[in-house]
């Protein structure tokens, strides 16, 4: 089976922590039905999240996504086929702190537009690496 992953950029809609569980608990759910992996790095101003699995079911989790009024503004930053996952042990790892990307005056002033994909994919390797430390697996 090839490997597929997208990488997609969205505003919330309502955000609350409430909400963020729901969004966290679905797609758990989901993944793991979907053979899914991935990371979510949230926060009031911005998501950005690594889906990384079966190219059919990554490219129907996306359409989820568009279709859930939770996100709006969903942008594809990267979708390539994908030699092995990066997110293997966790069904949706989430940066509660999002610690990894822009200030929020950087996100309203269009950071995201200029970032390249290799910016985006720098921040869930950094925190990938830092969680896997935390939890001893690195």
């Amino acid at each position: 089976m090839s490997l597929f992953r997208a990488v997609y950029s969205s505003r919330p809609f309502g955000y609350d922590a409430g909400m963020l569980n729901g969004i966290l608990t679905d797609a758990r759910r989901a993944n793991l039905r979907d053979g899914i992996t991935g990371a979510l790095i949230c926060r009031a101003d911005i998501y950005l999240q690594w889906l990384e699995g079966p190219e059919d079911m990554v490219r129907a989790a996306i359409a989820r996504i568009r279709r859930d009024d939770r996100h709006l503004e969903v942008t594809l930053h990267i979708e390539e086929p994908l030699a092995e996952r990066v997110f293997g042990d966790w069904d949706m790892l989430h940066d509660p702190a999002a610690t990894w990307i822009w200030t929020q005056k950087e996100v309203t002033d269009g950071a995201i537009d200029r970032a390249t994909p290799d910016e985006i994919t720098g921040f869930f390797f950094k925190l990938r690496d830092a969680t896997a430390a935390a939890e001893g697996r690195g």
